[in-house]
């Protein structure tokens, strides 16, 4: 879901991908380069990445990645399950000792 919400905002290559996730967590996050390539490969077999070689910034060859549509409406799917199992855990979590449901 983080990578696919990542290439929401752009096309990206894998170092771009990680530096993204890292910045919007304020570095809580981090995603490592063995799980990344893996998780973009599979991602784009399911049809929901295409990617293309270009040049980056620093004028190097790189891969980017960029959101299909049905990797848009996987992004959708997947949001609407996290925002789900998050005010779940949430009413869990913030109940009172003894409270009831």
């Amino acid at each position: 879901m983080l990578i696919l919400k990542t290439l929401q905002w752009g096309p990206q290559h894998g170092y771009g991908i990680i530096q993204a996730v890292r910045a919007s967590t304020h570095d809580v996050l981090q995603v490592e380069t063995g799980s990344l390539y893996p998780a973009l490969h599979r991602l784009e077999k399911q049809g929901w990445l295409a990617s293309e070689w270009k040049q980056t910034d620093s004028n190097q060859r790189a891969r980017f990645y960029r959101l299909t549509a049905a990797g848009k409406r996987q992004l959708s799917q997947e949001h609407a399950r996290w925002t789900q199992l998050s005010q779940a855990i949430a009413s869990i979590m913030d109940r009172a000792e003894g409270e009831t449901a």
